[in-house]
């Protein structure tokens, strides 16, 4: 009886730290910067500043889907111009239907400070600054879970009045060890004219 007390204390302690460890680690990274002009649950209306990105094809018939996170990976880890670490952010952005993903530079990188990527299926790209219409979801990364939660997203824009001008852009925040009901993603539409 003490024993199992004892094994149940522990795989508790285990689990809390754990869950405690997944939470914390988004925490450590810098995010996008934005300001929230409207907030309804869980969708929000945001203001962005251009953002810098440097971003890749996920297509890759040779090494799979998780090809495009290891190119951009290598880029901010020193496989670059000037062989530098670049500080990882969050979230990391997907968009083009499933094709393109992409990382935002830190915001203290300025233009001129941008080592230009050794790897040609890697560019510096900008995002123009902008207000969004975003909504956050939890659960792992998936097309149906994308779908869903861009036709509510798509059915908040409706019922407020507003309009869209282009594709969706999705951003998961977390590492995949997290669980899914732990995740912080989201879908994002630009608002248009």
């Amino acid at each position: 009886m003490r024993f199992t007390f004892l094994v149940s204390l522990l795989l508790a302690a285990g689990a809390s730290l754990a869950l405690w460890g997944c939470k914390t680690s988004r925490s450590g990274y810098e995010s996008a910067p934005y300001s929230v002009a409207l907030k309804d649950g869980d969708y929000e209306l945001r203001d962005y500043p251009e953002l810098t990105i440097v971003e890749t094809s996920m297509a890759d018939a040779n090494a799979g889907e998780n090809s495009g996170f290891r190119r951009l990976f290598g880029y901010i880890s020193g496989k670059n111009q000037n062989q530098e670490s670049i500080a990882m952010t969050t979230p990391v952005f997907i968009s083009d239907d499933r094709r393109r993903m992409a990382f935002v530079l830190p915001a203290k990188s300025s233009s001129a400070q941008i080592s230009a990527p050794l790897d040609p299926s890697l560019s510096i790209k900008k995002i123009p600054s902008g207000r969004f219409a975003v909504f956050r979801f939890t659960g792992g990364q998936s097309s149906t879970q994308e779908a869903q939660s861009l036709s509510l997203l798509q059915t908040w824009i409706t019922k407020k009045g507003l309009t869209t001008s282009d594709s969706p852009i999705y951003g998961y925040f977390d590492p995949p060890w997290t669980p899914g009901f732990m995740r912080r993603n989201e879908v994002m539409l630009r608002q248009g004219d």
